[in-house]
């Protein structure tokens, strides 16, 4: 079912405004990962140098190592989810070639991820909301668990922001199956 030309200008419009504001989040995200993998890194090997050579364990340490492996595992997975290179069984492809079947397949997948993503959403929102409601904190240092949970609370907004995204772009493909070009034949 094609597209009329109002609908397919306002998909790449809306996908225009999308990218815009994946280039912003994608400027704030990587240099945050970069820093936040150098500090747990390094605080891993304060706490290993210290404990090991100096003999004095450092306190309140893995604390900070969670609290940044938290963020540094979500973070990663928003930036696998904006290039669409997380985990995913393509199978339909090797076994069939009938590039229709193979977008309304890519379609499906996306729209159970995104069902996925707005119970994960959920979920995490609860939890985050029961953790500023509790006020838990961690026993050294005395964060609050909730720096920790807004982890999967922001990771999940950004991947419903980016399955939105793939579903947009899915089903302009679908609709305007001229614009999608054969995939080459593998040599061997």
């Amino acid at each position: 079912m094609p597209l009329n030309s109002k609908t397919e200008f306002s998909m790449n419009k809306l996908l225009g405004i999308m990218a815009a504001i994946d280039r912003m989040l994608a400027f704030v995200i990587k240099p945050v990962v970069v820093f936040i993998s150098l500090a747990v890194a390094t605080m891993l090997a304060y706490g290993i140098f210290s404990r090991a050579v100096l003999n004095v364990p450092v306190f309140g340490l893995e604390e900070l190592v969670l609290l940044g492996a938290m963020w540094l595992y979500m973070l990663g997975a928003v930036l696998a989810s904006r290039e669409r290179s997380h985990l995913s069984a393509d199978f339909i492809q090797v076994i069939c070639k009938n590039q229709t079947v193979i977008r309304v397949m890519h379609m499906v997948a996306t729209i159970i991820s995104l069902f996925m993503a707005i119970m994960f959403a959920t979920w995490s929102y609860d939890l985050l909301a029961w953790g500023i409601s509790k006020g838990q904190s961690s026993t050294v240092l005395k964060l609050p668990w909730y720096l920790s949970q807004s982890s999967l609370f922001f990771a999940s907004v950004l991947f419903i922001f980016y399955l939105f995204r793939d579903f947009i772009g899915d089903l302009r493909d679908f609709c305007s199956p001229e614009q999608v070009t054969a995939e080459p034949e593998k040599q061997s």
